[in-house]
């Protein structure tokens, strides 16, 4: 309902708050405790009260939103989602359906009625149905609609629906409102500033000693034997089935490939695109008013600010079709490059624009797309493979071995010597053929199975929601031990090591003596400094601005601290030693748009937080219940297969 809507409203600011607000209360919602096989037909995929969602409706949503679902995993065209993955996203769709439903069923049990002089009202405003002189067009209503495939009468359920929802949800988001006191304050603890002045010691900066005795060395040596020991090597085989091991053994034909080319023509046949920022309003004075103030130098940010009961919406790398209204397209593409234009009366209302970015229109053959279809093709078909093979490899093992594994199933195998870290006795990354959490449980495996155990084929989960890593098994035939390396061949590495650390405690002792002079000096560290280090001075350093060259948690100190007061730590290599030598308390009145930034985002969080308290007690109330049959006919009706 609210997808749809969003095309008729596209520049309406209530709409685009309802859309908003319904998509965060209801982002993180999960559905695993509402399962439940309900006796329903499988026409029917949830049931909220007295609602029904069916299948028809749900494999329609499906077809609106996978395409962008299946973008997020890198899969070009949505038909091509592991079918693992498919009940997964179902449900994920279906929830933003029981949201809706939800609301819907608090509306019907609060009595809320829509007059019908309300919904006729709403129809005519929509400027989707207006034609040239402004005005709408019963024609032109008739002929979107056969081109959306929509009655009348759904459309009017439609709009009745979500206006009955907002008669309840706008004044609950909109009443979230924050006390200026508590503004302030947050303001202030948010800004509260600190200046301060820094020294670093770094420790290749000290002097190198002079090579010391023997008797010196060997005494480091022996006191720090875990830096001079050789790491224990296991030499072990290795098989690994994964969708990346099976990629490498696929190939496409021409064919193919082109049924794809042909079939994404819209990605490889690319118009031009523009970026563009666009302020829609209702009349041509609250237009010339952004316009004056976007084109006097405000930037984008202060003209959203601006705009707060205006449509304020960017279009990144936008298409000419991306773009609501003929008008709206025309002005876009004529228009130069960041020149703020307008106001211009378009279908959509007045409306001011700056295209920020042209990308010129460019083509794509098909030789040259061809290696990115091949990947493209093995990434969406490879991991499905996966789980029809593994009997294959488990059946292989079983009968000899790692040793004895077919061409054809598309594992890979290995052998050699590794340590715990994963690396070759020549310091090279050894050559495991996984990546990620697949290699590093192959490589844990090898240093936890005993020499000689029979191999066994294990799977590595994917994360939650993910296909799985792959499967792998292990025969380990060989383990060298570690050693301590004798101290004359180890001479060298000893030497430099000593001399590394006595570097770093040379800077040690000097930080340390210049943060008790410090401490115990009006002045700070800049006043005890007179050896030429050089005192970085007038830093500055707030929760709003944070330091990005000091560790966070030596931040965390800082901006605790008073003035006049003194720190020591250690950052990659250095010993630094700061003093705080003021904190400024900058004053809200004298910034306002700090003001506005803080209040926005707590009154956001705020209504963020009432909208979700509102939404989870619908649902304690309602109880949506899935049918699993429903969920598998939508998924078959959707052309993604019935296997929920």
């Amino acid at each position: 309902m609210i997808s749809f809507l969003r095309h008729f409203i596209v520049d309406s600011w209530i709409g685009r708050a309802i859309a908003g607000l319904i998509f965060i209360a209801f982002v993180g919602w999960g559905v695993g405790d509402v399962l439940g096989n309900l006796g329903e037909s499988a026409d029917v995929a949830a049931s909220v009260g007295s609602r029904k969602i069916t299948a028809a409706e749900l494999a329609e949503a499906l077809q609106r939103q996978l395409p962008e679902l299946a973008s997020q995993i890198g899969v070009a065209d949505y038909h091509n989602i592991p079918a693992i993955m498919r009940p997964q996203m179902a449900r994920q769709v279906l929830a933003s359906l029981i949201g809706q439903a939800e609301l819907l069923e608090m509306a019907r049990r609060q009595d809320v009625v829509v007059p019908d002089d309300a919904v006729r009202e709403q129809v005519f405003a929509l400027p989707y149905f207006h034609g040239p002189d402004g005005n709408f067009d019963r024609k032109l209503m008739d002929q979107r609609l056969a081109q959306q495939g929509m009655t009348e009468q759904h459309l009017l359920d439609l709009i009745r629906e979500d206006m009955a929802i907002r008669s309840f949800i706008v004044p609950l988001s909109g009443g979230a409102k924050v006390a200026d006191s508590v503004v302030d304050r947050i303001y202030q603890y948010e800004t509260e500033t600190r200046s301060f002045d820094i020294v670093r010691i770094p420790f290749a900066a000290q002097d190198t000693l002079p090579e010391p005795e023997d008797a010196v060395l060997k005494r480091y040596y022996n006191n720090h034997p875990w830096q001079f020991r050789t790491p224990e090597y296991r030499h072990a085989k290795i098989v690994v089935l994964s969708a990346d091991t099976i990629g490498r053994s696929m190939t496409f034909t021409d064919e193919e490939l082109k049924k794809v080319y042909d079939f994404q023509s819209s990605r490889f046949h690319v118009p031009e695109l523009r970026s563009v920022q666009i302020i829609t309003a209702p009349d041509q004075k609250q237009a010339d008013a952004i316009a004056a103030l976007w084109k006097g130098g405000a930037d984008w940010a202060k003209v959203q600010a601006a705009s707060k009961n205006l449509a304020a919406v960017e279009f990144p790398d936008a298409r000419p079709d991306a773009l609501p209204s003929e008008g709206l397209r025309k002005a876009v593409f004529g228009a130069s490059a960041d020149e703020v234009e307008g106001p211009v009366k378009v279908d959509t209302g007045w409306v001011v624009f700056r295209v920020t970015k042209v990308t010129p229109a460019h083509d794509t053959d098909f030789n040259d797309a061809k290696p990115e279809l091949q990947e493209e093709l093995v990434k969406a078909r490879a991991p499905e493979q996966v789980s029809q093979r593994v009997s294959k490899l488990q059946d292989a093992i079983a009968g000899g071995g790692i040793d004895q594994i077919p061409s054809d199933i598309g594992a890979a195998a290995a052998s050699g010597y590794v340590d715990a870290t994963g690396m070759t006795k020549s310091g090279e990354e050894a050559p495991v053929p996984a990546s990620g959490a697949l290699r590093a449980a192959v490589v844990a495996r090898i240093f936890a199975q005993d020499e000689k155990t029979p191999p066994t084929l294990i799977e590595v989960p994917g994360e939650k929601g993910h296909p799985s890593e792959g499967w792998y098994a292990v025969s380990v035939d060989g383990i060298e031990p570690g050693h301590m390396i004798p101290f004359e061949d180890a001479r060298a590495k000893v030497l430099a090591a000593w001399r590394d650390a006595a570097r770093q405690h040379a800077a040690d002792v000097k930080a340390t003596s210049l943060y008790i002079a410090a401490k115990g000096n009006a002045g700070g560290v800049a006043a005890v400094s007179t050896d030429g280090t050089p005192v970085h001075k007038g830093l500055m350093l707030s929760l709003a601005h944070p330091s990005s060259e000091l560790p966070q948690d030596m931040v965390r100190t800082i901006l605790a601290m008073p003035a006049g007061s003194s720190v020591m730590g250690e950052d990659a290599g250095d010993y630094v030693v700061v003093t705080v030598t003021g904190i400024t308390h900058p004053d809200p009145k004298l910034d306002s748009t700090g003001v506005a930034r803080v209040r926005d985002g707590m009154s956001e969080t705020l209504s963020d937080d009432v909208m979700a308290s509102f939404v989870k007690a619908i649902s304690d109330q309602v109880k949506p219940k899935i049918n699993p049959q429903g969920v598998s006919t939508a998924l078959a009706m959707a052309g993604l297969g019935g296997n929920p």
